[in-house]
């Protein structure tokens, strides 16, 4: 197996060691360098509660220790206590003033407070002094990318990768940043060295299969992560991604496949569970598709996409009864997902829970007011409940957040004539048709009866090309 894969293996071991010694609330030994790896694998992670469990456990063991004091400092300025963060850096400066990661923890804090020009000389200062560590450039890219110079973040995240190809998060900035800036096309090159370079690196692969993905580029994205695979079968991310991959080609059963091959044997993930699950709804196996979103909430209570997941499969057999429980939980689990809230919202509709449904297009348009969807079906109940004026309320709203939108126009206009203020539809239509004239049609999709409105078909005929 790859020796970075063998290097991971370990550090989940030690990891899984102290988190039942947590468990137990009992004491085991640890080494000064398991701790950094634990340290680093939450911070990796963002879990920084756990980081800075495992900084003071350290601490209590070795508390002589700068490395660990440094990592303090790191984890409480990442949690956004950047008082403690700076009074215990400040301390660690003191005893070692030429330590490069303490301005590399400067660094930080100056990143996580949002003083980006300042960050970026602490971490130029620590590059003075230490120009092989890959983390120093991270921490570069990371200050550019939070600065939104994303062309610079690119260009540090580039030489953190260099130095250490096995940074999955500085690939996963990287990739961000390319497609931010449109770049990540004339950048494939950059990722397709390496595995010229090495064509026996299976991480070198892997990554080059995540550009080709990120790319869009499906066909060149599973040949790499089948090269990665087949260097190492046990590459459970390549797997996982060789299946997402599958899945942007609509090739569900051979996505299901390799999902299960994402984790090790007997050990399925609840994130795997789910995408399984997904997988058999999307060809309506609606039978394997719920019992996967279970099995992944068993494995996870907390997995919002399972919840929402089953209640799309109630949804997709009519028992919206049913439905709503499960779109009502991962709400609650996950209350900024719009796709959540229209689910909701429809389910109520079609019980016939008017006042509900009302409620949840209004969370709808509040967490994402530039999604068209949730304002067009509230503005239908109102509508349908002969508001009118409601309706047109609710559409100038919608036309006022996104006055770019035609449809939203269109559906303005058909309100003004069903309530008979001509004169208003008219100027709404004139904007409608400047927008965008081919969707005009949509006026006769929602009212055909207005096909036989002379002065419309003449207003319109005046926009034609």
């Amino acid at each position: 197996m790859n020796e970075n894969f063998e290097e991971r293996d370990e550090v989940q071991a030690t990891v899984r060691r102290f988190e039942q010694m947590v468990a137990s609330n009992e004491s085991a030994f640890f080494d000064l360098a398991e701790f950094e790896s634990i340290i680093d694998h939450y911070t990796t992670n963002t879990q920084y509660d756990k980081a800075l469990q495992a900084c003071e456990a350290a601490v209590a063991q070795y508390p002589f220790s700068t490395e660990l004091l440094i990592d303090r400092a790191q984890v409480l300025a990442m949690k956004g206590e950047y008082t403690a963060a700076a009074t215990q850096i400040e301390a660690v400066a003191l005893l070692d003033p030429d330590n490069p990661d303490v301005a590399v923890t400067r660094g930080i804090i100056a990143t996580q407070r949002g003083d980006f020009s300042t960050a970026v000389d602490f971490f130029l200062g620590a590059v003075e002094r230490a120009p092989d560590r890959d983390d120093i450039f991270f921490n570069l890219g990371l200050a550019y990318q939070s600065w939104q110079k994303y062309k610079s973040a690119a260009k540090y995240y580039k030489q953190s990768l260099r130095l250490n190809l096995d940074n999955d998060v500085a690939v996963q900035e990287l990739l961000y940043c390319l497609e931010v800036s449109e770049r990540l096309e004339a950048n494939l090159d950059f990722f397709r060295r390496f595995t010229d370079e090495d064509p026996y690196s299976a991480i070198a692969w892997y990554n080059l299969g995540q550009a080709y993905y990120r790319a869009a580029d499906y066909e060149k994205a599973v040949s790499a992560f089948e090269y990665a695979i087949l260097i190492d079968n046990k590459f459970y991310e390549a797997h996982g991604y060789l299946a997402s991959t599958y899945v942007s080609q609509e090739k569900y059963q051979a996505a299901i496949e390799e999902f299960a091959l994402s984790y090790e044997k007997d050990q399925p993930t609840a994130e795997a569970l789910c995408n399984i699950g997904e997988c058999y709804e999307k060809l309506e196996n609606w039978t394997e598709a719920r019992r996967n979103y279970q099995r992944s909430i068993d494995i996870n209570p907390e997995m919002d996409e399972a919840w929402f997941g089953i209640g799309i499969v109630l949804n997709a057999q009519e028992r919206w009864l049913e439905a709503i429980h499960f779109f009502r939980k991962a709400t609650t689990l996950y209350d900024e997902s719009v796709e959540y809230w229209l689910a909701l919202a429809a389910a109520e509709y079609q019980l016939g829970n008017v006042v509900s449904a009302v409620e949840a297009y209004d969370r709808a348009t509040q967490v994402a007011p530039d999604n068209k969807e949730g304002w067009l079906n509230w503005s239908i109940i109102l509508y349908e409940q002969g508001n009118f004026d409601g309706a047109i309320d609710l559409m100038r709203n919608a036309v006022e957040v996104q006055p770019a939108e035609a449809e939203l126009y269109y559906r303005l206009c058909a309100y003004l004539l069903a309530a008979g203020r001509y004169r208003e539809a008219y100027e709404v239509l004139e904007n409608a048709l400047t927008l965008d004239f081919s969707k005009h049609r949509l006026l006769f999709d929602y009212f055909p009866e207005l096909e036989s409105q002379r002065a419309l078909a003449r207003l319109i005929d005046q926009y034609r090309k």
